[in-house]
């Protein structure tokens, strides 16, 4: 049960994903590059505080993990449309915990398994709405960061609203009103970013897979960037309302140089009706 796919869900998703971004060839200035023009990725990354300004992209797990983990992928792929190049992540938040060492509590547990044996028809991406963090992050499709002194901006390509960062010193509200994305505040520990988000609302779904979270989650996100192309992630989740100990996960994004966000508009209700599976 833990490890079924959501057939809505990656049917929404798989269609964000399928987009590809817009001013494909136009040079972004910055960026270092090869003898041949090429963006060189591999590049050491800026010193001290890197300005993680410009459009990256979560990278996919594996393929081989993906088809042990979730073989019944195979079903729903399409050409240009397969989620076994997704994160396994964004399929399930737990992919690494074994089944007997699983914290979710027993009524998140049991939600859980009726998303599952619904086969998700109230994601809230269905009808439309944000995909929340951390799945709005582990979908991979493009997200422009745009940082200035005191505040990181992200831009979502359609499945999120702009994430507001702050880094000007500020501390979280006292008494938020529950948030879709929450309430950041990071700050720099050397060369890595540390982000601490409290004040969601329990709206969202932690994964494609329908895993729960309350009002109480607060996560903790490390972004590391090794060298000028690539950026390291480690997501700490911290929800005593609905798992019994805190749990991280580390994914890694890649910069997709040259190239911009397309507008999207979600129009998922339209095709919500015919998108479930028996």
């Amino acid at each position: 049960m833990r490890r079924r796919i959501v057939p809505v869900f990656l049917s929404c998703a798989m269609a964000a994903a399928a987009v590809h971004a817009q001013w494909l060839t136009y040079p972004a200035p910055g960026i270092p590059r090869l003898p041949d023009g090429k963006p060189n990725l591999a590049a050491p990354a800026p010193d001290g505080r890197p300005d993680l300004s410009g459009v990256w992209q979560t990278d996919p797990s594996p393929l081989a993990e993906m088809e042990k983990l979730f073989p019944e992928l195979k079903t729903f792929a399409v050409p240009g449309d397969d989620a076994r190049f997704f994160p396994k992540y964004f399929l399930n938040v737990l992919a690494d915990v074994r089944p007997e060492d699983d914290p979710t509590r027993p009524e998140p547990a049991k939600l859980f398994k009726e998303r599952l044996a619904t086969a998700g028809r109230d994601s809230p991406t269905s009808k439309c709405l944000p995909a929340g963090i951390p799945m709005g992050d582990l979908l991979p499709a493009p997200r422009r960061f745009i940082q200035t002194p005191g505040l990181l901006v992200i831009l979502y390509e359609g499945i999120n609203p702009p994430r507001m960062i702050y880094t000007d010193g500020r501390s979280h509200p006292v008494d938020p009103q529950p948030a879709w994305l929450g309430y950041s505040v990071g700050r720099w520990d050397g060369a890595t970013l540390v982000v601490e988000t409290h004040g969601f609302n329990a709206q969202t779904w932690l994964d494609a897979g329908g895993h729960p979270h309350t009002e109480a989650m607060r996560t903790l996100e490390r972004i590391r960037r090794p060298d000028f192309g690539h950026a390291e992630v480690e997501m700490t989740i911290d929800d005593p309302g609905a798992y019994t100990r805190p749990f991280s996960f580390r994914y890694t994004q890649t910069l997709i140089p040259d190239t911009d966000l397309l507008e999207t508009v979600c129009e998922n209700e339209k095709d919500r009706a015919i998108m479930t599976r028996p």
